[in-house]
């Protein structure tokens, strides 16, 4: 399944472009310190932080509203709905794709996530270099 176009507001700059300023992340974590490390590391290599939310229900509020370009979403957050939950609606309704930054990295969790295209997966407990590394990845890779 492919997700439909992307409009120009949320698109990802060229490649070979130094405006990563145009690149607009969410980012989805329950966890203070981890969203807050994530925060500062994305803007310091120029990205947008759209936001941050601990919940699905506030992801796809924000989604909705700040139109990220991607999110590096959580799998266990702090609600009864979970990240793979989030992204599927992120997904389905506003064609959102995730990098899953999640401790829960089995086979059997990649599998629900599957459907919903992910743009790439980190294994808690991982440094924010490899955070950017795999944004940068997913945003130099054609739709």
């Amino acid at each position: 399944m492919k997700p439909a176009s992307v409009p120009a507001e949320r698109r990802a700059p060229d490649a070979g472009s130094e405006a990563q300023g145009c690149t607009r992340i969410l980012i989805v974590e329950d966890d203070f310190l981890i969203a807050l490390q994530s925060e500062i590391a994305l803007r310091e290599a120029g990205f947008e932080v759209v936001g941050t939310a601990t919940t699905a229900e506030e992801a796809i509020v924000l989604a909705r509203e700040q139109r990220p370009f991607l999110a590096v979403m959580d799998i266990r957050l702090a609600s009864e709905r979970d990240g793979i939950d989030a992204a599927s609606e992120l997904f389905g309704e506003l064609s959102i794709r995730c990098i899953f930054a999640t401790a829960h990295d089995d086979p059997r969790t990649r599998a629900r996530a599957e459907p919903y295209a992910p743009l790439g997966w980190l294994a808690k407990p991982y440094t924010m270099p490899s955070l950017i590394a795999q944004i940068r990845d997913a945003i130099s890779k054609p739709d």
